[in-house]
């Protein structure tokens, strides 16, 4: 899989930003495999990073839970879409909530963001703690302008900085928040680092999906 090695001004090691390559795979896959990978924000006063360490997996129009399963809307167009691109939403008026965009194009997949590490010096003590999807934007500085930011970009992506997840370091559960969407709202496709404190809630773990 062909990757761009860029070095994060401001940051302590050398990472791969993930090629488009990366995202256009099977959902779950793409979900499972973000854990450890660090997201880049660069700003006017520098880098803002944070280590993955919760997702969601969203797939295709048949996911009850998904926002593309009402179809393709003005809303939703950016999930019909090319794989790695943002889809940034708002919900309750107020918290935005960052997706990247999976699979092939036409298919409308996506993974949320649930939560980060914060990484940055300076920033572990931020008003904002990234322990859930509004707090990661609110963290990153992530807001509707990025709706459609390409992630292979240089102003938002992610990083594979080379670290290896044990597969029973990893807990998957059923998603938060989509009891609406019937037997959907039961497929174990959030996944989480074991013992992370930034994980946005405890769950009873489904399985460790190894």
């Amino acid at each position: 899989m062909p990757s761009t090695v860029v070095l994060v001004s401001g940051a302590s090691t050398w990472g791969r930003k993930l090629p488009r390559a990366f995202y256009d795979r099977p959902t779950v896959e793409v979900a499972r495999e973000l854990l450890g990978k660090y997201l880049v924000r660069h700003t006017a006063e520098g880098p803002i990073i944070g280590r993955i360490v919760e997702t969601e997996a969203y797939v295709g129009p048949e996911d009850r839970a998904s926002h593309a399963w009402r179809g393709l809307t003005r809303r939703t167009a950016i999930m019909f879409g090319p794989p790695g691109y943002a889809y940034v939403y708002v919900i309750y008026g107020v918290h935005h909530c960052l997706n990247i965009v999976t699979e092939r194009e036409g298919y409308p997949a996506a993974v949320l963001i649930r939560a980060v590490e914060p990484i940055m010096p300076g920033r572990e003590c931020a008003p904002t703690i990234p322990n859930g999807p509004g707090k990661v934007c609110r963290y990153l500085a992530v807001d509707r302008t990025f709706n459609g930011a390409d992630l292979c970009g240089s102003v938002l992506y992610v990083e594979d900085r080379g670290e290896v997840i044990a597969p029973d370091h990893i807990a998957s559960t059923p998603r938060i928040g989509v009891d609406y969407a019937g037997p959907w709202s039961e497929k174990p496709w959030r996944f989480y680092l074991r013992g992370n404190p930034f994980v946005s809630r405890p769950r009873r773990s489904s399985s460790s999906r190894r």
